[in-house]
């Protein structure tokens, strides 16, 4: 059975990061846009990562352009956006697709572990996915969770 460990993804600076770097950690991964009306979770998502990086926590951002055309920029321009407007420094990964034919490995396998109300299709930005230390999905959360909300089980997974 795959884990997140098992799949490769390209960072913003067009490095492939194999996903088995973060063997061992509690990771959040999240669809992102630049252009949405949940756009400023950017914010909460930068306050866990600086809550709960040193105890094992990794955000994993994925900008994501399926949803209303709300990420049209180019890598760099998500970068500076991210950096400037919100300080982000958890890391940020090329677009991908989330749902489709074309839709990212990793997002096919996420949406695979944990169904939504739509199904496995991912309904928007800012769907987020916790997975264990052990690379597998703990829990998926709608678009409109708060990442502060989440704090709570990500705590329970870095006690696991």
């Amino acid at each position: 059975m795959p884990t997140l460990h098992d799949f490769t993804a390209t960072k913003l600076t067009g490095d492939a990061q194999p996903l088995d770097a973060y063997r061992g950690q509690v990771v959040l991964v999240v669809n992102t846009a630049s252009k949405c009306g949940l756009t400023p979770q950017f914010e909460g998502l930068e306050k866990l990562h600086e809550q709960y990086a040193a105890y094992g926590l990794a955000v994993l951002g994925f900008p994501c352009n399926q949803f209303a055309s709300q990420d049209p920029g180019t890598s760099e321009e998500i970068g500076e956006f991210c950096q400037r407007n919100y300080g982000v420094s958890f890391p940020m990964f090329e677009k991908v697709d989330v749902n489709g034919s074309d839709a990212h490995p990793l997002y096919k396998w996420l949406r695979e572990e944990k169904g939504g109300l739509l199904g496995s299709r991912i309904k928007w930005n800012f769907t987020k996915f916790l997975v264990g230390r052990d690379g597998r999905v703990i829990e998926r959360y709608a678009p409109a969770t708060k990442p502060e909300k989440i704090a709570g089980d990500i705590e329970k997974a870095l006690a696991g």
